[in-house]
């Protein structure tokens, strides 16, 4: 079963195989991330956040869990129906694309886990901006969390092979015209399945741009989920906060 590229957000994360496939990802460290960031921006107790591409809700429960009102949204009706489980009278999952505005303002809005150049509109990028700006309050301060380009050129692991759940996941990624690709293959139940993510190999100047473009100011940016400073060629994440 080939799934076409295009919108492949769409489609590959209402899998469950994509769950199966990240579902190792590291929980307390996102869990750490939430506590280090949310002191640093010092929220006050039941600010108000939007969680921007939230998934199946693991940073908005996690962010609520520390005293704050919490609004996830994600474009797979899958991850929302899942995350819907878990709602309290301040954490509420809605779908929603995020390149829109979300008819609300909020104190922070979190786009975390390089859940952001997915769309193969250029514009809708510039728009996913564009909305975050005008989804803050007055004070309000947005927050990207993205992959760094440069570290990811340099330390690319071509091949790779993955057995979860009884599952041989064959893993290949590349570079090329101005994107990042990774083709998943696997088969289950005797049924092949091929599905790729396309990311958009952004980098911190190509933020900056659509932060001018948006009427955006970059206030920091940082390395790692620990927030040490950023080096272009040696830190693992690109974080940028503004407002």
């Amino acid at each position: 079963m080939l799934k076409d590229i295009e919108n492949w957000y769409a489609s590959w994360f209402d899998t469950p195989f994509y769950h199966i496939l990240y579902k190792s990802r590291d929980d307390k460290e996102a869990g750490v991330f939430m506590k280090t960031l949310t002191s640093f921006l010092n929220l006050r107790p039941q600010a108000e956040i939007l969680d921007l591409a939230c998934g199946r809700g693991r940073h908005s429960i996690y962010l609520n869990k520390l005293d704050f009102i919490v609004t996830g949204v994600d474009l797979s009706s899958k991850s929302i129906a899942f995350a819907k489980v878990f709602e309290t009278d301040t954490l509420t999952f809605e779908e929603h694309d995020m390149s829109k505005v979300y008819p609300k303002k909020f104190d922070a809005v979190f786009n975390l886990f390089t859940s952001f150049g997915y769309f193969e509109n250029e514009e809708d990028n510039l728009n996913t901006i564009k909305s975050i700006k005008k989804e803050l309050n007055e004070q309000g301060v947005g927050v990207i969390d993205f992959l760094n380009l440069e570290y990811v050129q340099k330390n690319l692991v071509a091949t790779e092979t993955k057995v979860i759940d009884e599952i041989t996941f064959y893993i290949k990624r590349s570079i090329k015209n101005g994107y990042i690709y990774k083709e998943i293959n696997f088969t289950h139940e005797a049924q092949d399945y091929v599905f790729t993510e396309k990311v958009k190999a952004l980098s911190l100047n190509d933020f900056k741009s659509y932060f001018e473009k948006a009427g955006i100011n970059l206030l920091f940016t940082f390395g790692d989920y620990q927030l040490n400073e950023y080096q272009p060629e040696n830190s693992s994440r690109l974080i940028l906060i503004f407002n």
